[in-house]
């Protein structure tokens, strides 16, 4: 059985830091691109930020500098450091892990059941 386990949400302080992990199991996690998205009230879900299998990261501009993804292929789990958070950072955050898996390109994904992120004063 697949599962992908947010933790780590919460309230912070605007200019705080919260620290998320998404715990893997029910397939090979090594293989797999993971990935951070989020949704706040009223938005469509937006990629936060992806580290592939081989450990090269992207993310998206309004979190660059601020916000770190990190694997650990021996204890399946994946990270999100958010350092520096701004209100606008508030949303319920969601862990992916993706991968092709076929000569078409077909991707298969599969996602966490997300982690409230809140930052206010």
């Amino acid at each position: 059985q697949v599962q992908l386990v947010e933790s780590g949400g919460g309230l912070a302080q605007p200019g705080g830091s919260l620290r998320l992990s998404c715990v893997a199991s029910g397939f090979t996690f090594r293989f797999d691109d993971m990935a951070w998205y989020r949704q706040a009230p009223g938005n469509q879900r937006e990629l936060v930020a992806v580290i592939s299998s081989s450990g090269s990261t992207n993310y998206a501009d309004s979190v660059k500098g601020r916000f770190t993804i990190s694997r650990d292929n021996v204890k399946n789990t994946a990270y999100l450091q958010m350092n520096s958070l701004k209100p606008e950072d508030t949303a319920v955050y969601y862990c992916n892990a993706g991968r092709i898996v076929n000569v078409e390109g077909a991707r298969r994904d599969y996602w966490g059941q997300g982690t409230q992120v809140t930052v206010s004063s």
